[in-house]
């Protein structure tokens, strides 16, 4: 079969769905992957994958109807070109301009990925005027482009329940999928590290991720314990609800934290003893935590769509409440003050990312789905 991935941008593409793209190629099937902004390495990647890279025009973010529209006329040229059998679209604006457009292309198999709801369907989605109107926009505008595809992957239960409670997508359409999943054996377990207890957040730099309460809660743990440390992985996003530069940096001068800035987390996975990811953000399951609780990390995230999916409460990790910065330090508190349960749950965290986020058996189960 030729199949082809859309995604809104190549890193993603590779990052997130190498693995899969590359299962789908050995198979003996001709696969594309088309994205904007691919740059020399990332096509190499891809090359040697047995992907054939193919630029489009997308914009990640905004609602702009002229250009999406010549956007949307560029990819059914695009996609009829490439004489397609089968199409898998993720992220919002691929799911729904990319969907749409396969099936004016005349793709007969067409399927999308929904890898968690984001802005459009989080905390501050009815805040405002422009909020209201990118929900009902969003909501409208996936109704018309599930409508056409085959089957829809969703990584939890919350995210398929509310698709269907607004009347988005049929529950008949749906797939669970477990996460995007990690390859084990490029995720190893590290050695347990407890001195200094250092905590971790991985995540792009929106408040939606619960980096105030992690900084909240990291300036009451270094009060009591000021030899505790606190990192921050992540670079600055142009969401609406990203944080600014200044105000980061601010957290570092006053020596809350570190900040790396945009770096490749698994070296630092090696470093730190717990994972922290407080998000109120609509994740599907964040792949993040998956990378490290297969690392044999503990775990610390919110009891939220998507988060409560990693954590067995007790065994690999603790949930909090999302938004709440003191429900936050308490779960730190017990690593800093009983020290053996770093090595405890992290081993359980890797027992668990095994049962459940190994790449290849969600890679199978989507393959399997899309005839492939």
């Amino acid at each position: 079969m030729r199949f082809a991935l859309i995604g809104n941008n190549a890193f993603s593409v590779l990052n997130f769905r190498g693995p899969l793209l590359s299962e789908i190629a050995e198979r003996g099937h001709t696969v594309f992957a088309l994205a904007p902004d691919f740059d020399a390495h990332i096509r190499d990647e891809l090359v040697a994958l047995g992907v054939t890279p193919v630029d489009i025009s997308l914009s990640r973010t905004g609602l702009n109807p002229v250009r999406d529209a010549i956007d949307i006329v560029s990819l059914v040229r695009a996609l009829r070109g490439l004489e397609l059998d089968c199409v898998l679209s993720f992220a919002i604006k691929p799911v729904i301009y990319g969907t749409l457009a396969a099936r004016m292309a005349g793709v007969k198999h067409r399927y999308a990925l929904i890898a968690g709801l984001g802005y459009a369907f989080g905390d501050g989605a009815r805040s405002s005027f422009r909020s209201r109107a990118v929900h009902h926009a969003a909501r409208m505008l996936y109704r018309t482009a599930l409508s056409q595809a085959n089957a829809v992957f969703m990584q939890n239960p919350d995210d398929a329940n509310d698709f269907v409670d607004l009347g988005i997508v049929g529950r008949d359409k749906i797939v669970g999928v477990n996460g995007t999943g990690v390859d084990l054996d490029d995720w190893v377990a590290h050695p347990t590290m407890v001195k200094p207890i250092t905590f971790v957040l991985a995540a792009r730099l929106l408040a939606e991720k619960g980096i105030r309460q992690y900084v909240e809660a990291a300036r009451i743990i270094k009060a009591e314990h000021p030899d505790v440390r606190f990192v921050l992985l992540g670079g600055l996003d142009s969401n609406p609800d990203g944080i600014k530069r200044a105000e980061v940096e601010g957290w570092v001068a006053e020596g809350v934290l570190e900040w790396p800035g945009h770096v490749p987390v698994r070296p630092w996975l090696a470093e730190v003893s717990v994972f922290v990811l407080p998000s109120y953000y609509r994740e599907g399951v964040p792949r993040s935590i998956q990378e490290a609780m297969a690392s044999a990390r503990p775990i610390i995230t919110t009891d939220a769509p998507g988060c409560r999916e990693t954590v067995i409460e007790g065994r690999n990790g603790f949930l909090v409440p999302p938004r709440d910065a003191g429900a936050l330090a308490d779960a730190m508190r017990k690593f800093v003050l009983e020290p053996n349960l770093v090595m405890d749950m992290g081993r359980e965290s890797r027992i668990l990312a095994q049962e459940r986020f190994d790449v290849h058996k969600v890679n199978a189960r989507m393959m399997k789905i899309m005839g492939l």
